[in-house]
């Protein structure tokens, strides 16, 4: 490990030392989600555990230090961060799990978590992509840690309800509008991909030297092949520039004494059943990968990080400036032709 909170040599030695397998799931995501989420929050395809964004946010970030998801869904990473006493960010695409986010936040102010300062979060409207200008310069080079994941493709949760003669019907399983092509989880997978090395690209923008990105990734099986999304992603990271550290596993099962207990959903179950009928023997899915990156731990005197070319890490300022003053001879150029 590269730093003393990796290593569990935080104030007062409490925390424990790093571990690679999280027990994530000793309880139900109902119970993890329990007085802190609204009702509306179950309706999302794609929960992210919230056991998973403590313990990153324990064993990654001290208290006070700024923690960001660029994709953050009902806003569980940021919810989580701000009941561990750290600040949080989050960047989220379609408008209604924007208001989702917020309300869950409102959830924590209610019952007075940050005391009299109260909490600092805050819930931006837009595409990760453009996550340069979407993020205001106050937060370039202040996030310890980043917790996220891409959209599952097939693999989201759902739910399912049942009608006389009808069987079951599932629901509450898609991001969005499937034809909104500017959301990550319509437009396939390569491109997918491509929009992701993307985002983690711009996030080294806003973290700090030696700041840490979290990403919980699952494979899934399309038309019985596997598709390994894990190694996809690390692939994804290098391209970024970013460093990869660890490679974890987050349980998806409860760690009974001496085994496993799956706490699989209804259609994986049921996926699972039907492909042992076909003769193909797969089991349930116990666990989400975690690949730990990190960026460069010193930045050179120009502000690039060490080891990276300058022209990696976008200057905010300069950016903008430059984008403001292209405008300016666009309109010009339009306003002459037209004259």
């Amino acid at each position: 490990m590269d730093n003393s909170v990796d290593s569990g040599e935080q104030e007062g030695g409490a925390e424990p030392p790093a571990v690679s397998v999280w027990t994530t799931a000793q309880y139900s995501p109902a119970a993890q989600r329990k007085n802190k989420y609204t009702p509306e929050s179950t309706a999302h395809p794609a929960k992210m555990l919230p056991e998973v964004v403590r313990h990153a946010v324990t064993h990654y970030t001290k208290p006070g230090e700024l923690v960001l998801d660029p994709m953050c869904g009902i806003g569980t990473t940021l919810v989580e961060a701000v009941r561990l006493g750290r600040r949080a960010v989050g960047v989220e695409y379609e408008p209604h799990w924007v208001e989702v986010a917020n309300a869950n936040l409102d959830v924590a102010r209610e019952q007075g978590v940050g005391g009299e300062k109260g909490i600092d979060a805050r819930v931006f409207h837009g595409d990760a992509r453009q996550l340069v200008t979407l993020l205001p310069p106050e937060y370039v080079g202040q996030a310890a840690l980043v917790v996220t994941s891409p959209p599952y493709g097939p693999s989201t949760h759902g739910q399912v309800s049942v009608s006389p003669g009808a069987g079951v019907q599932k629901y509450h399983h898609l991001y969005g509008n499937t034809l909104d092509r500017g959301n990550l989880a319509n437009i396939g997978h390569h491109r997918l991909l491509a929009g992701f090395t993307r985002i983690l690209a711009a996030l080294r923008t806003f973290l700090k030297p030696g700041g840490h990105i979290a990403i919980t990734i699952r494979p899934w099986r399309e038309h019985a092949e596997l598709i390994d999304l894990p190694s996809q992603i690390l692939a994804c990271g290098r391209a970024a520039g970013l460093i990869p550290v660890e490679r974890n596993v987050a349980l998806l099962a409860r760690a009974a004494e001496t085994d496993l207990v799956a706490r699989g959903s209804f259609f994986q179950r049921d996926f699972i059943r039907k492909q042992r009928e076909a003769g193909l023997p797969l089991h349930l899915i116990a666990h989400e990968d975690v690949l730990v990156f990190r960026t460069t731990l010193h930045k050179s005197a120009t502000g690039a990080a060490a080891g990276a070319s300058a022209g990696d890490v976008v200057d905010l300022g300069q950016y903008r400036s430059a984008r403001s003053a292209g405008a300016a001879r666009d309109g010009a150029s339009e306003r002459g032709q037209a004259a």
